[in-house]
């Protein structure tokens, strides 16, 4: 993708997409009220059903819309690397519902969903309640395939972090790296394709050797990868030279980066069968991922590990009158991204909307931005723009760009700017 200005490229999406979808919402002529009397049910508070549920009743203010969230605190994935790094603390990521409710009128119910009746368009909660929907909105994230490698089971993750969902893990990873010796091993086994948010690990391996270099300098930091190469690459390695020396090694896929076995209890990586060995003193083993728990349970992805979709719409390809839209859907070329996943809550708000009003869904363009830290002041980041097209999102050509590689050290601190304002951007677009 060609450079562009950060400042030009946000002026013309929005900073947390939403112009993007501008217009979509618009449910009827005269206004929303052919909606009066639905109900809408969303399941997951993080940054697609938080999105879903606003934009629904700012679409259509007669709409009733009950969000089901289990946690009262929401604590963002992305920025939670910063915590790590010693960057952030646990509240600077973390979002409530009280916007929600108070300023917008949305029902927040703190309760887990346990199973979801598509034929009587039904939800059942872990409290015993059970309600009835319209059109549901499901954004359950991700779940961990912990089957995928043997010798580590979903158990060991309270002794070997994935932090891949953040709050407890990530306090608990943290704590880890400040209990580690200096000159300890910290080893990352990243996760394959498709994961949520696809620079995370490389910006997680930066956030740490960030803090390594302030308290713990004669430590090593391994990134043990599935793949042979990794979005912004050559932004990431560049960056990691320049401030790290070689305190960070990237083995992939052809080197023993293909984890085959983890010997949980000597925290120790098995690959080349049996031939490539690392030792680590903090082992953070981020497992294959699928979609959320209750859209497996739900059959919503069928037989593979996410869900299809109409991405015009993202209504559920399998079961009419759900849509599905976040980390667990299939959306063409658009990544699993906390961006992503507010775009497309718009989008399913709007088709929601105007399908209630007897209307047509518009065929939408959505975008998607990430920022990833290297230092605190020093950022880089990639942006795309896509659009519907033959029944998918595909990326828009010329649209969008990356990080400039020569770029002065000015301008990777404004870009280390621009990440914290993207931040409180779209998590105002979001919980505000």
């Amino acid at each position: 993708m060609t450079n562009f200005s950060r400042r030009n490229f946000l002026k013309t999406v929005g900073i947390g997409g939403a112009a993007t979808v501008a217009g979509l919402g618009c449910a009827a002529p005269g206004g929303a009220s052919s909606a009066r009397g639905a109900h809408v049910v969303v399941v997951g508070g993080g940054s697609g059903g938080a999105t879903a549920a606003k934009y629904l009743k700012r679409f259509s203010p007669d709409m009733d819309v009950t969000l089901i969230e289990p946690n009262a605190t929401y604590h963002t994935c992305y920025g939670s690397n910063w915590v790590l790094g010693g960057h952030a603390q646990m509240d600077d990521i973390a979002q409530t519902y009280d916007a929600l409710q108070s300023r917008h009128g949305v029902k927040v119910v703190q309760d887990s969903v346990t199973e979801i009746d598509p034929a009587r368009r039904t939800v059942k909660t872990s409290s015993g309640s059970s309600m009835t929907y319209d059109r549901l909105v499901l954004s359950p994230g991700i779940d961990f395939r912990y089957d995928a490698v043997p010798g580590i089971t979903a158990e060991d993750a309270e002794r070997i972090p994935h932090a891949w969902k953040a709050g407890a893990q990530t306090v608990l990873l943290r704590r880890q790296l400040e209990a580690m010796p200096d000159g300890g091993v910290f080893v990352m086994v990243a996760p394959g394709n498709p994961f949520r948010c696809p620079p995370g690990p490389y910006e997680r391996a930066s956030m740490v050797a960030h803090y390594f270099k302030q308290a713990k300098p004669r430590s090593k930091i391994i990134i043990l990868d599935n793949k042979e190469n990794f979005s912004k690459q050559g932004l990431f390695m560049a960056g990691w030279e320049q401030h790290y020396g070689d305190m960070i090694e990237w083995v992939p896929s052809s080197r023993g980066g293909q984890v085959e076995e983890v010997d949980a209890a000597n925290l120790t990586t098995i690959s080349d069968g049996g031939f490539t060995t690392f030792k680590a003193d903090v082992l953070n083993y981020i497992p294959p991922q699928t979609a959320g728990a209750i859209a497996m349970q739900t059959g919503l992805a069928g037989d593979g590990f996410w869900c299809p979709v109409n991405q015009m719409t993202f209504e559920s390809s399998i079961h009419p009158g759900i849509h599905v839209i976040g980390d667990s859907s299939v959306a063409g070329a658009m990544p699993k991204s906390g961006h992503s996943a507010n775009n497309q809550a718009k989008v399913a708000a709007a088709a929601i909307s105007r399908e209630l009003a007897g209307l047509e869904p518009l065929s939408p363009s959505t975008a998607n931005t990430c920022y990833s830290l290297i230092t605190p002041d020093h950022a880089i980041s990639v942006a795309a723009v896509y659009t519907y097209k033959d029944g998918a999102m595909a990326g828009v050509a010329g649209a969008g760009g990356v990080s400039p590689a020569d770029a002065p050290a000015s301008v990777r601190q404004m870009e280390a700017i621009y990440t914290k304002g993207w931040y409180d951007g779209i998590t105002g677009d979001i919980w505000g």
